[in-house]
């Protein structure tokens, strides 16, 4: 498990006035404002809406993909007590960037979260997600009937839902954001980037347990 410094620290955290992303020939998307963010030396706009206080003066990106068992571990064992002492408390504001690399299903199961997102239930959908994860990478437990599955389940309309997720509304945005992971030098998910306003980055690779997050987050604070 590494840890260090990530080059470009100064560059802190900035707003972009205006992004607009194409995901197909025919398709054109406006991105919310909420999305519209530079983290340190990473690009979040084609991520998951910040979950926490917008304003927070630390966020936390996780590279993550579906079908990473430690991203699995680190959300069941790591992300509770973040989300009770930090993000809860609006400390720190979290982002996740899709790393869907991993198998077949994986780029697919990272579009969903995004056709879940226009009905206003992303977080819910990358919950029930890792909720749902299965042991082996690619048997089933996020194939495109299952994942309109979860959808059912979330109360989402299921007909916009499906078309959504059929006609790969999302494909470019979820390439976008793991050829983002690939320059940054992600090679496996988890990996984290925990930038201060003032910032000051620091980068995590692995499940690192509660304490490690901690120990980083109070000293930027």
């Amino acid at each position: 498990m590494a840890k260090g410094k990530i080059i470009g620290g100064g560059i802190g955290v900035a707003i972009v006035a205006i992004i607009i992303l194409v995901y197909g020939t025919a398709q054109v998307e406006d991105i919310p404002d909420s999305m519209k963010q530079i983290h340190g030396t990473i690009r979040t706009d084609m991520g998951s809406p910040i979950l926490g206080d917008p304003d927070a003066e630390i966020t936390i990106v996780e590279f993550g993909d579906y079908q990473c068992h430690a991203c699995y571990n680190w959300f069941h064992n790591t992300k509770p007590p973040l989300l009770n002492e930090y993000i809860n408390t609006g400390k720190v504001n979290f982002v996740f960037v899709d790393m869907a690399f991993l198998g077949r299903d994986s780029p697919v199961a990272a579009q969903a979260t995004y056709c879940a997102e226009d009905q206003g239930k992303y977080w819910e959908y990358h919950n029930i997600l890792y909720e749902s994860q299965e042991d082996r990478i690619d048997n089933g437990w996020a194939s495109k009937e299952r994942l309109k599955t979860f959808a059912f389940v979330l109360g989402l309309d299921t007909e916009l839902f499906d078309s959504c997720l059929d006609s790969k509304k999302y494909e470019r945005r979820v390439q976008n954001n793991t050829s983002e992971g690939r320059t940054f030098g992600v090679t496996g998910t988890p990996t984290f980037l925990i930038v201060s306003e003032s910032g000051e980055e620091q980068k995590l690779v692995g499940q690192q347990p509660f304490a490690i997050f901690k120990r980083v987050i109070d000293s930027m604070i």
